[in-house]
């Protein structure tokens, strides 16, 4: 694969990725809401504004964090999904102790709820799974030659 390819397949990646992870957070957060049978029908147009929202929010704190492990793992041309997937949990991990506040006197995080940690750890799991199955699977790769073509055959006497 080219390089300018690949470049785009990382871009494609990254985008469906920050989709997916925008997904599971809405759900994941909206999931308690969802399971009192007094709401009635959810309509669909709210959902998807929901979504829209995830995504905004998820592809503007995880940007760098998950540039910094594609550019890791394009570097070292690694392409196992349990790296993706580690990677994933790690930067959702960064994103969210990005938005709790950090206390020095005392060196700790002051407000950390774990099932919010949690819900964002899992959708860095499922973001680093989708964007393994676009783009990490062919990581370096672009770097590789291309494969030497046998010659032709020689034509019939």
């Amino acid at each position: 694969m080219s390089l300018i390819g690949h470049l785009f397949a990382i871009v494609i990646g990254l985008l469906l990725a920050c989709f997916a992870a925008g997904m599971v957070i809405v759900l994941a957060i909206l999931f308690p809401d969802w399971s009192d049978m007094a709401l009635g029908p959810i309509d669909p147009d709210a959902i998807n504004v929901l979504f829209a929202f995830g995504f905004i929010f998820v592809s503007g704190f995880a940007l760098i964090p998950a540039l910094l492990v594609v550019l890791i793992t394009e570097a070292f041309s690694i392409r196992k999904a349990l790296t993706y997937a580690i990677g994933g949990a790690l930067t959702g991990l960064v994103c969210y102790l990005g938005l709790v506040p950090f206390d020095p006197n005392t060196m700790s995080f002051d407000g950390i709820v774990r099932r919010h940690l949690e819900i964002m750890m899992g959708a860095g799991v499922v973001a680093g799974a989708v964007y393994w199955l676009i783009a990490g699977r062919t990581a370096g790769m672009w770097r590789d030659p291309p494969a030497p073509q046998a010659p032709p055959a020689p034509p019939p006497a």
